[in-house]
């Protein structure tokens, strides 16, 4: 049985965080406090509805996302307001994993195979409420879609006998018997809606109830058990933690087995406390929860290395991480190198020109060719310039993300490295 997945639905509307897709009454005037609730509480992702009534609300909303998407570490869909390519790749620049057609609209139809070629197909997700815009639109949906979201509960039987893609349910009520039958239904990828959002605080216990009805659920499955490992004289093992992204050192902490098996399922790390003598999950008094990205082990295996998604700091002081009492210091303070960064995304790009993946839009623009290549750089470099036009301060950084990389799609084509543009920077 493939992974199943708890989704909880988030609806903007004047900038709030509203009930339904067809009720504005505010829960929150603060969406980011309702996605961090629940995050915390155990959803696997985000289905985010932009239900924005005009252009300067829509853009309030995309700012509302992209902060969402900074702060907060599940995956997220981005839904509701697309008409055009252009409003797929605001909600996917702003953070979203992936965005989803409304198939109610024929412009979104239209866009499907446009959208996926360059955005590739598993990151395009089509909305649909009625039967005939599944019938109708069959082959489109099998070729350029990687899942469906069901709106209407009436479709769902229809839907999952059809069983031509995986299916986001998208429930606004529904018993905890009900999920257990609908989630055995093998095409049935994932629960969302407002059946999800009112049981927030019980996900665990409702996920720990779908693991013994034999359901399988995302969670991370070790290559190392516990029982490998060198344990202290205390029958722990001690975790060195790293922020992924910056690779700044957080803290030291200890785990027991209890603690190891908690942070595999749940996904938030967890400790022992050697003072208290019980487990502490990081994050549940202060909010400032670390997301699990890899769990290492070292030659001898008696240390773990974790990388992490830190919500907020590490240190119970308030510090962002809990090294910093200097003994000695030759260095200095060492910014972020933006480098590495420019590094990886480089070198995904010439790893999809050796070792082409169907879908890519990397080997899309490499299989048009150089002019294909250079007219987007081209249209990229002027989007840039609208852009510094506009007084909203993320368009510009979206523009010129997205030139660097057209920008990069050109070097690989040339075989052209960041060593050599760097080398004759350096000469400048």
């Amino acid at each position: 049985m493939s992974v199943k997945r708890f989704i909880s639905s988030i609806y903007l509307s004047g900038g709030a965080a509203v009930l339904s897709l067809n009720d504005i009454t505010i829960i929150n005037t603060d969406p980011l406090n309702t996605a961090l609730f629940y995050a915390d509480h155990g959803a696997d992702e985000l289905l985010i509805f932009d239900l924005s009534k005009n252009d300067e609300e829509q853009q309030n909303h995309l700012d509302i996302i992209k902060e969402i998407a900074d702060k907060v570490s599940v995956p997220i869909i981005g839904a509701g307001n697309i008409s055009r390519m252009e409003d797929v790749k605001k909600l996917l620049y702003a953070g979203c994993q992936k965005a989803a057609l409304n198939y109610a609209r024929e412009s979104n139809i239209a866009i499907t195979e446009e959208v996926s070629a360059k955005f590739g197909s598993n990151r395009i997700v089509a909305c649909v409420g009625k039967q005939e815009e599944i019938t109708d639109n069959e082959a489109i949906l099998t070729k350029f879609v990687s899942e469906m979201i069901i709106i209407d509960e009436y479709l769902i039987r229809y839907a999952s006998d059809l069983s031509i893609l995986p299916l986001i349910l998208h429930i606004q009520k529904i018993s905890l018997d009900k999920i257990i039958e609908l989630l055995t239904i093998p095409v049935n990828a994932a629960i969302a809606g407002n059946s999800i959002n009112r049981n927030a605080k019980e996900l665990y216990k409702i996920k720990d109830l779908c693991r013994e009805n034999g359901i399988t659920l995302s969670e991370f499955v070790p290559e190392i058990g516990f029982a490998e490992f060198a344990l202290n004289s205390d029958g722990l093992v001690p975790v060195i933690v790293q922020e992924h992204d910056s690779n700044e050192v957080l803290m030291l902490a200890y785990m027991n087995e209890e603690a190891f098996q908690n942070t595999l399922k749940s996904g938030r790390m967890t400790y022992y406390s050697r003072s208290r003598k019980e487990l502490w999950v990081k994050g549940d008094t202060s909010g400032h929860y670390q997301y699990v990205r890899s769990l290492t082990t070292d030659c001898d295996k008696d240390t773990i290395l974790a990388r992490v998604a830190q919500v907020g700091s590490a240190c119970h002081t308030g510090a962002k991480n809990c090294f910093f009492n200097t003994i000695i210091d030759q260095n200095g303070p060492q910014a972020k190198n933006p480098a590495r960064v420019l590094e990886t995304v480089m070198h995904i790009i010439n790893d999809r020109k050796v070792n082409p993946k169907e879908g890519s839009y990397t080997n899309y623009l490499f299989d048009k060719g150089l002019d294909k290549i250079l007219k987007k750089v081209g249209e990229e470099a002027t989007e840039i310039i609208i852009a510094a036009k506009n007084p909203n301060a993320n368009e510009i950084k979206y523009e010129i993300a997205d030139f660097l990389y057209h920008l990069m799609v050109l070097m690989a084509e040339q075989d052209v490295n960041w060593d050599e543009i760097m080398e004759e920077l350096s000469k400048r």
